[in-house]
Formats: structure tokens, sequence, C-alpha cells
């Protein structure tokens, strides 16, 4: 007995190094040190976390801990990673988020459950919530001035090129209306303080307006995610008619590149230093007097450093009014912007992060920005 039990251990070992079970089936995380005995799948503790909330569907063991039977490991071998994609990842949209190990356990679960409880990429009438290109709801969203979260009315509508929402669930005319072509969506659990908080971004008078919902079904919520992406994928296809795939996924929606605060001061570099939300947004760098405000306080353009943009750790030695002691210069081609940030982690995460925009080239469409771009010193 103990015999076998090595052996089954010594084979599992030996699976984990075939093409494709060296990574968690569900996010990509490397080394996986759980599986899934009934799906054939080799998954990573975070995700192991999640199978166990489908026990119908699922049951999961340790590779390296649990005993295993001789029946399970022959299982696992005639399955596997690859196996169990090609039969549970048939038909996926392109448009559909994929997340991967750095995503928020909402999009993870319901990635999940999409494939192996609900096979919605084997029967594609189940994708019909978010490809039918029509999708209308109520969402709880965020008061602006308030902070209260009601429920509203929402309508996204790829004919109209507009998602809308309405303060009264009868009203006729919507409260806003935010164009496909600028509109944004990321999950922020964190910042909004709901598990399924997503935030909304789109563009009014060429200025950042957030908005922040959630929904108390996690599938509701990601269902609207995965709905906006499609929008956006389709708009994207009519006006980049040559754009493979590939090309147009990456700009459905983004992540923001850093969040936190920091500390800035004015233009004449005299004023005392403040403390502020700041959040990267491709070349926007935003800033807030609180993280969930719907209007940023300004709007820095971060260009290339082929067009004179340079990001230096320090301040200039005349700079005062500062509290935190770790200080950050953005030289533009119009002005300096001078930042503090309270710890030295930080401080080099900021830089990391706009030197990374400040070394990618601009695009055309980014002059076009660049020349309109507002900001509130």
């Amino acid at each position: 007995m103990a015999l076998d039990k090595e052996i089954n251990k010594r084979a599992l070992q030996d699976l984990l190094r075939k093409p494709g079970n060296s990574n968690c089936v569900d996010c990509g995380a490397s080394d996986p040190d759980w599986a899934s005995f009934t799906l054939g799948v080799f998954i990573c503790l975070n995700c192991s976390a999640i199978h166990r909330n489908i026990p119908q569907i699922s049951k999961v063991k340790s590779v390296s801990i649990d005993a295993w039977e001789t029946a399970e490991v022959e299982f696992m071998d005639s399955t596997g990673n690859n196996a169990a994609k090609a039969e549970y990842e048939q038909k996926v949209p392109p448009f559909y988020y994929t997340p991967t190990f750095a995503d928020c356990q909402l999009l993870r679960e319901q990635w999940i459950r999409a494939r192996y409880e609900r096979k919605e990429f084997v029967h594609i009438d189940k994708q019909e919530p978010y490809s039918a290109g029509y999708r209308e709801g109520l969402l709880w969203k965020r008061g602006r001035d308030n902070g209260q979260f009601l429920s509203r009315k929402f309508i996204l509508s790829e004919r109209e090129g507009a998602l809308k929402y309405f303060n009264k669930h009868d009203a006729r005319e919507p409260k806003a209306i935010m164009k496909i072509e600028s509109l944004n969506a990321t999950f922020q659990p964190s910042k909004i303080g709901n598990p399924n908080g997503l935030q909304i971004t789109y563009l009014k008078d060429n200025s950042t307006r957030n908005i922040f919902v959630h929904h108390e079904d996690g599938k509701e919520i990601v269902d609207w995610f995965n709905a906006i992406r499609a929008a956006r994928f389709h708009y994207l296809q009519v006006a980049f008619p040559g754009a493979s795939d590939a090309d147009l996924v990456p700009k459905l929606t983004r992540n923001y590149l850093k969040e936190g605060y920091m500390e800035k001061t004015g233009p004449k570099h005299t004023e005392g230093f403040k403390k502020r939300w700041f959040t990267m947004d491709d070349r926007r760098l935003m800033y807030f007097k609180d993280p969930l405000d719907a209007y940023a306080r300004g709007e820095v353009f971060i260009g290339s450093e082929k067009n004179s943009y340079v990001v230096k750790p320090g301040l200039p030695p005349s700079t005062q009014g500062y509290h935190w002691q770790h200080g950050i210069t953005i030289v533009t081609p119009d002005r300096k912007f001078l930042f503090a940030c309270e710890t030295e982690q930080d401080q080099v995460a900021w830089i990391a992060a706009f030197q990374k925009v400040i070394n990618r080239p601009m695009l055309p469409q980014e002059y076009a920005v660049e020349a309109h771009f507002k900001h509130k010193p």
C-alpha cells in the first residue's frame, strides 16, 4: 500500500512535467501543486479554493500532500490541462476577458464557473448575456456627491454606440451617455469596498469621468464587463477594418498602470504640497482629492522620451513645503511637475510606471490627445 502511494506520487510529479501541466489551467500561475481529480486538471492553491466552492463539478487534492488512488492518477494522465482546455474552451469569444493570477478573485471565479459549471464556451447560446450587442439591467451606482450607492438602470447598445444610465427606472432621458469609443471598465474591489466593484470611465469634454458600480451577483457584473468589451471590440473592428483580433483585444479595456497617494505642488512650485490620489491610465496621470471622486482635480499628459518627456528621482534643491521625503520630477515640454512619495518603495514603483510610458513611442492619435490636453495645475 505504501509502495502504491509512493508510485502514485512519483507518477503525479511526472505528469506535472508534461506540456501544459506546469502552469495552472485556470490562471496560468507556474508550478501548480493542486489538482481537480474529477476534471483532470492541475491548478494553483488560489484556484483550488474556488474549485472547492463547486464540489458538484470539481473535487481537489494536493499533489504533494494528499494520498492518491491509482485510478485517479490514471484519469489525470488521460486528461491533463491541454485536453481540458480543448474541451472547455472550444468557443471563447476573442473579446472575453481571460484572467491571470494577477486578477481579482471575482474574475477568476467567474472564468472557472463559466467553463466547468455553465459550459459557456461549449454552448454558444449561453454567451447571449454579453454577446447580443444590447444589455439592460440595474446596477448599484455610487452617487457623485453623497457617496451612497443607489439602484440605477443601465442600457448598453452597440447600435447607438453608447452606455447610458437613468436616475429613475421609468425615466425617458438618460442622466449620462457614455460613448463606446472612450469607454473603459476595470474591477476595483478594494477601492470601491465591494468584491464585485467595477469602475467605469469615459471622456466628457476631454476629461475623464469615473462611475463606480457593483451588483450582488458576481456573474451579472462580469457579464456587464464582458458586454462592454464586446461592444468595444465591434466598434474597433469597424474603426480599424484591417486590424487582427490580436491587435484589437489589448485595446478593449485596460487596468491602470499604477494607483496610490503622492503629494503634489502647483505650477509655480511655491505652493505647499497636498496629498492626492493618483491614477496612471495609459498616458493620462490623473489626481483626485478622494479615490472615489467622479472627476479628477487635474490630468497630466505623459508623452515619450523622444518628445522631451523625462522622469527623474528627487526634487529641485530650492523646493519647499513637502512632507514626504521621496521626490519625483517629471519634465514635459511645457513645465516640470513635482511629486513626493511617502516611501522609497513607492518612489521606485512610480518612477518605473512613468518610465514604462515614456519609453514607449507615441502613436499618431496620441499627438492629438497631447495637443488638446487640459489639466488643472
